[in-house]
């Protein structure tokens, strides 16, 4: 994922003041944030205050990124360095500083956060896909995903599909879907194994 042309890209017109860039790497990988403030159980205002440094740190280093595409690594890094900074600021909390700062040295620790780096990539790549297809594929995917389960018959009725082409059609939007360019590449790139999700 370190060398996602599609995060480079992102950066380098970021670095140039395009806010719409800005604005998606926010979006993409906001949940990253707020996931590893979670694990220091900072309360609201504080994940509030370690967000807007972070993001204030992007923005002051973003030019001098030597790996681009290494963003959410470094994402991940500041936040871990912030939360602990916040923890570190309440006397009352020294004692869990030194706990969490001990188990953000373990290994199980850093491979949690490198599956929340993965699973923000993948999110990321999953909804730009969905954006890709066809009104109707998007429809028939999202009822087929709804909570409570749509019956086949009310999707039948709202689409004006028959119950029997439902199956099919889901078949040909799933692969659609993984044909898309963000799904394409993170497939292509080892991530097979997340595909069969797509096929659940």
């Amino acid at each position: 994922m370190r060398d996602d042309p599609t995060v480079a890209a992102l950066v380098a017109r970021a670095s140039k003041g395009d806010q719409s860039a800005w604005d998606e790497i926010v979006e993409r990988y906001a949940p990253l944030v707020w996931s590893i403030c979670r694990r220091y159980r900072l309360d609201r205002p504080d994940i509030d205050d370690v967000a807007q440094n972070v993001w204030l740190r992007l923005v002051e280093q973003l030019g001098a990124l030597r790996e681009p595409a290494a963003l959410p690594g470094w994402l991940a890094t500041t936040t871990q360095r912030e939360c602990l900074r916040v923890v570190r600021a309440n006397d009352r909390l020294e004692r869990r500083a030194e706990r969490l700062a001990d188990e953000l040295a373990t290994t199980a620790y850093q491979a949690r956060i490198d599956e929340e780096i993965i699973t923000a990539e993948w999110n990321a790549a999953l909804l730009a896909a969905f954006a890709q297809l066809p009104p109707l594929c998007r429809q028939l995917l999202s009822m087929l995903m709804a909570e409570p389960p749509l019956r086949y018959a009310e999707i039948s009725g709202r689409l004006g599909i028959p119950v029997g082409g439902i199956g099919p059609n889901r078949a040909r939007c799933l692969a659609r879907l993984r044909r898309c360019a963000p799904l394409a590449a993170l497939l292509a790139d080892g991530q097979e194994g997340r595909d069969d999700e797509l096929r659940a």
